[in-house]
């Protein structure tokens, strides 16, 4: 028997912006996470009635700030507060034993991810230290280039990682940090790949063969999750799903973006990147829209209907909704502990 025995969907979740939300509109502010207030797209009983069961914080600042470093310290403490505010429904969780141990005690694991290289200041000292503070990934770029990699929405200027990069990436690979790929440029993928020892996530992206859009990953990227062991997560984000909605002008009604327009992505990410190679990231509370059927965190039982629908297996269905985050969480816990 395992703690997530009888769950059906048991969701882990790769990318939650709910600390940026209380940074920028709560004034860092932990209160109401309990449901007492209700605009956010996450609170304690939404989750709950969705199935997570883990969650990755994003501990994102942006990438304009004339401090990353001390701004994302900041967030790590706010979701460092916010599990010590709710001790009796968060935990925690830097390795999948954690995870485990936070789900059999009935709580949901809370695991923290950096978004965006700049945070770290082009330090690794500081690399080291995130990680110390129970940062498991770190997404290489954001919306901007780094010094050391390109962005998938950036100017391009590396041709994907430079040597700067690939010590970044051997390091956080030395120290049992997942290497994230969301938001980088497709040369990125390729190279982190090339030089990859350990599996690397996609946080929250989805696939460019169901909508070209600049971040989301390429068939001949997801189809080397296999050897390399990783696995995309597949987000919510209404321009990152529809090329309807991409292309939106934003006159007259935003084109409708539905559950079904999601599946599609995690049906053909599983096509091509395999079934161990897939999951979830939402990016609730960082998206101002989501599709209505998935508003919120309350939602992924509507996905895994959807699936279900598509005759995907119960089985299938666990891989996807945290089966897989949580193998690959897994396969770098030797080297965390060691560092």
């Amino acid at each position: 028997m395992t703690a997530f025995d009888g769950l059906s969907f048991p969701v882990i979740d790769g990318h939650n912006d709910l600390p940026w939300e209380c940074r920028v509109s709560r004034g860092s502010s932990v209160e109401g996470v309990d449901g007492v207030e209700q605009t956010l797209h996450t609170d304690i009983p939404k989750l709950r009635d969705g199935g997570v069961v883990g969650q990755f914080w994003s501990v994102y600042v942006d990438v304009e700030d004339p401090d990353p470093v001390r701004s994302t310290l900041q967030q790590i403490d706010l979701v460092h507060r916010l599990v010590a505010r709710y001790p009796e429904d968060l935990q925690l969780a830097r390795t999948a034993a954690d995870v485990h141990r936070a789900v059999e005690s009935g709580r949901i694991a809370s695991l923290l991810g950096a978004e965006g290289g700049h945070s770290i200041g082009d330090d690794l000292a500081v690399l080291r230290d995130f990680a110390r503070l129970g940062v498991r990934y770190m997404t290489l770029t954001h919306n901007d280039d780094t010094p050391w990699a390109d962005s998938a929405t950036g100017s391009h200027p590396h041709g994907g990682l430079t040597d700067r990069g690939r010590a970044i990436v051997a390091e956080m690979e030395r120290i049992g940090m997942l290497v994230d790929l969301s938001h980088v440029s497709p040369d990125t993928m390729r190279d982190t790949l090339d030089i990859a020892t350990a599996p690397v996530v996609f946080s929250h992206s989805s696939t460019i063969a169901v909508n070209d859009h600049p971040r989301n990953v390429p068939d001949d990227v997801l189809a080397r999750l296999g050897e390399n062991g990783g696995v995309v997560m597949i987000t919510f984000v209404p321009q990152f799903v529809s090329a309807a909605y991409a292309g939106w002008d934003g006159t007259g009604a935003a084109p409708v973006v539905t559950v079904a327009d999601v599946a599609d992505h995690v049906d053909h990410a599983r096509a091509v990147a395999g079934v161990r190679h897939i999951g979830l990231g939402g990016d609730y509370d960082g998206t101002p829209t989501l599709p209505d059927d998935l508003r919120d965190v309350s939602r992924y039982p509507v996905l895994a209907s959807e699936l279900r629908r598509r005759g995907w297996s119960d089985d299938d269905l666990r891989a996807l909704a945290g089966g897989n985050a949580l193998r690959v969480l897994a396969a770098t816990d030797e080297r965390f502990a060691r560092n």
